[in-house]
């Protein structure tokens, strides 16, 4: 299947998302049928604490942009929630490369995927 197929042909989320926004379940069940794609990134979402939109691209082996369609989809109907990344220092892009908590986590979470 194509991948705008997923999103319905939509190349543009309703809700702006970074690729390093924490989604998570809400818990809430949307009140409308929802497609199998729909289905799958809301699993990955509901199996985590959280997961960054470029996680659930990965894992859904599907371009980000449709991605970012599918859980804005999800957050229109109150199926997960997301937040902005943040970054040391306030800034995006601005992080000192010596920050220990932040290599750690990357660090920590490698570990856990391989």
């Amino acid at each position: 299947m194509r991948p705008y197929t997923a999103s319905g042909g939509r190349t543009r989320p309703a809700i702006a998302l970074d690729l390093l926004s924490l989604v998570s379940a809400t818990g809430v069940r949307p009140s409308t049928p929802l497609g199998a794609e729909h289905i799958l990134a809301l699993r990955l979402c509901a199996g985590a604490p959280a997961v960054t939109v470029a996680e659930v691209a990965g894992q859904l082996r599907l371009p980000a942009g449709v991605v970012k369609v599918l859980l804005s989809d999800l957050m229109e109907h109150g199926a997960v929630m997301a937040q902005a990344p943040r970054f040391p220092g306030g800034a995006a892009g601005s992080f000192a490369a010596d920050d220990q908590t932040l290599l750690r986590a990357v660090l920590d979470g490698l570990r856990k995927r391989l």
